[in-house]
């Protein structure tokens, strides 16, 4: 075992170079994927709860219209 050549101490460093670059272009190719797919799930959520929302308001809407009427018909 003899001491290591000049190219270890221009190759090992590259390559530990090129490592970080590679993972921080896909690190941050993740990091947006990830931050579009939460943008998309909030608005799934506030869409069907507009659509909860929307439904509660109807039945709400046809209970008062039901409730209504029996307290206008005359009774027997």
């Amino acid at each position: 075992m003899g001491v290591p050549t000049s190219a270890h101490f221009i190759f090992i460093p590259f390559v530990l170079l090129m490592g970080v670059i590679i993972g921080w272009i896909l690190g941050g190719r993740a990091q947006r994927d990830a931050a579009a797919a939460a943008e998309q799930a909030e608005k799934a959520r506030a869409e069907r709860k507009a659509q909860r929302a929307a439904a509660r308001g109807k039945k709400s809407a046809d209970a008062d219209d039901s409730t209504a009427d029996d307290a206008t018909s005359p009774r027997s």
